[in-house]
């Protein structure tokens, strides 16, 4: 029989090998046993989050800086982490790149001079309440202002997880009538607060609500529910966004830790239902600052069918500058990648342009020289190249086919 036959039997497909990237489990972590029988239940997950200092004193030891930060977290962002999540936290590293991320420190409440609170001028570009219309043919659709957890250096601090003075008030049918009068409006993204912590009933009638505009080409999510809470992911969510293709989702890991077990069955689970997914990655300080950590998550995240989409350089957002890295790092990281690994493992590096700018594209500079002669370029291994600045003239082509034709 041949290797290639139709009829040979063939024994079910196995999950890719990865014996340089694991997905473990962390449960149940610091959790008790019997927190076991409700782990993956997503209702338990978001009813027992951490959200108080006592609670997490009693779990892992806190620095100073930490444990003002939390005391002073009701002012501005709220703290919340999943049981899920806060088992990825190292307790006996205080520079764990998980606990940096979700646990407040006192230096958010410092204020840099180039600082702001909407750093990305969202609350400047709302024709109606809730709906940001920056880019010509894209808007951005804020569902809620509630996250499973919330990041430290979130760029809508100032509206979501309820503590701070501003509000989001999303004017819902005013917005669906400026989508159903703005025909050059052809891609949504559902975000806030993220839009995956809506159940499904209430997010089937916003995505059902979008998908019966006809100018409406396709609609993103942007969620960290899958890194957060991958219990969320199920399969009745999965079948519930299936019908409403063309539709896109954009989770955010940023370190790779987060990429679990759970993590990746969620992932999986997505993308079956025919999901296309991207990763967009903040670029932190002491979180994922070095090539070697980037190339680790990019990997793992390539083996759960995601691929790496933006790296961000942190919003100048109000308490972020212990987190922020120079732009300097970044293009380095880019460089420490493009060329030794897949270029579908490289995601684009980008600044969002400070006051509703938009994202502008950073890139590693592999233009030597140009004139008109032509470009001289290198590649990743310092090694140049020379391209000539077009081909020859139209007429003397033509001149060429001419003689060649007769």
């Amino acid at each position: 029989m041949s290797e290639y036959s139709e009829t040979e039997n063939l024994s079910p497909p196995q999950p890719a090998a990865c014996p340089t990237a694991c997905f473990p489990s962390h449960d149940p972590g610091y959790w008790p046993e019997e927190a076991m029988e409700n782990w993956h239940d997503y209702k338990w997950q978001l009813k027992n989050r951490i959200t108080r200092l006592d609670q997490i004193e009693k779990l892992i030891p806190l620095t100073s800086e930490e444990k003002a930060g939390i005391q002073l977290s009701g002012n501005k962002l709220a703290m919340s982490i999943t049981p899920h999540f806060f088992n990825l936290i190292d307790r006996d590293d205080p520079d764990c790149p998980i606990r940096k991320q979700v646990i407040p420190r006192i230096e958010e409440t410092f204020t840099d001079r180039s600082e702001m609170s909407d750093p990305c001028g969202e609350d400047s570009h709302m024709p109606v309440p809730g709906l940001v219309h920056r880019y010509p043919d894209r808007v951005l659709f804020l569902v809620t202002d509630r996250c499973a957890a919330y990041c430290r250096y979130c760029t809508r601090s100032r509206v979501v997880s309820g503590v701070s003075d501003q509000r989001l008030e999303t004017q819902w049918e005013a917005a669906f009538q400026y989508l159903e009068k703005t025909p050059q409006v052809r891609d949504v993204l559902l975000s806030g607060g993220d839009a995956l912590l809506l159940s499904d009933a209430r997010l089937e009638k916003i995505l059902s609500r979008l998908h019966a505009i006809p100018h409406i080409q396709f609609i993103r999510i942007g969620s960290r529910i899958p890194i957060f809470l991958p219990q969320r992911i199920t399969p009745e969510l999965c079948t519930m966004l299936s019908r409403y293709h063309p539709l896109f989702i954009s989770i955010h890991a940023n370190h790779p830790r987060e990429l679990t077990s759970e993590v990746r069955e969620a992932l999986e689970r997505l993308a079956n239902a025919g999901i296309p997914m991207g990763n967009q990655s903040v670029l932190l300080k002491g979180v994922n600052d070095s090539v070697e950590t980037q190339k680790e998550l990019v990997h793992k995240l390539l083996i759960c069918r995601v691929r790496p989409y933006y790296l961000y350089q942190c919003d100048l957002i109000e308490g972020s500058a212990h987190l922020r890295t120079s732009i300097d790092k970044g293009i380095q990281i880019i460089e420490g990648l493009r060329g030794h690994t897949t270029g579908y493992a490289i995601p684009q590096y980008v600044i969002d342009g400070p006051g509703g700018g938009g994202k502008i594209p950073i890139n590693p500079e592999y233009v030597v020289k140009q004139d008109d002669g032509g470009i001289t370029l290198r590649n990743y291994e310092g090694k140049r190249f020379e391209y000539p600045a077009s081909t020859e003239d139209e007429r003397v082509q033509n001149d060429k086919v001419s003689r060649k034709l007769r």
